[in-house]
């Protein structure tokens, strides 16, 4: 069976939700319900329509000026097997993924759940932290407060090897 996706909407050509021309998917349901919320439309996980992965990504490779996709939301990592299998997709057309999320990267990782280390494996770049009204700050690239952090993935796997690699040694 092919996987399926709830949307919230979809932005075919952004440049404020990661680097360069970035087709974004607004998955529809978040647990957060961040106040001040750019998207609380996203919030209710019922609402949104259903996507196939493959019309999603059917939709994506309409544009050739995209450098990637960016995942957005609701909440990405609340729905991370459709979004997986969609960003291996992405990533065999030479694109890029960002992830957007309001966990932390060190609670995602400490849910041991095979799905969401599945998702962050796929994700290129990761903005994480829920959006503090508080923290606002209107000057900061692809974020919306200064409590959010833009993690290169790559780097952040490449120094988690490094670190489980001195640990073996140590033991």
């Amino acid at each position: 069976m092919e996987s399926e996706l709830r949307v919230c909407g979809i932005e075919t050509e952004s440049i404020v939700d990661g680097k360069g021309i970035r087709f974004v998917v607004f998955v529809q349901g978040c647990p957060h319900h961040c106040p001040g919320c750019h998207n609380p439309q996203s919030h209710p996980f019922e609402g949104g329509t259903v996507w196939s992965i493959h019309d999603l990504f059917e939709k994506i490779r309409e544009n050739p000026l995209l450098k990637g996709v960016t995942f957005s939301g609701g909440e990405p990592f609340c729905q991370p097997g459709p979004l997986t299998e969609l960003a291996r997709l992405v990533h065999s057309a030479g694109l890029d993924v960002t992830t957007y999320t309001g966990y932390l990267y060190e609670n995602l990782v400490a849910m041991q759940r095979s799905e969401i280390d599945a998702l962050l494996e796929q994700t290129d770049l990761l903005v994480d932290g829920p959006f503090l009204r508080e923290e606002k700050d209107l000057t900061l690239r692809f974020r919306g407060s200064r409590n959010q952090r833009v993690i290169n993935m790559a780097e952040t796997r490449r120094r988690r090897i490094i670190v489980l690699e001195k640990l073996e040694e140590d033991d």
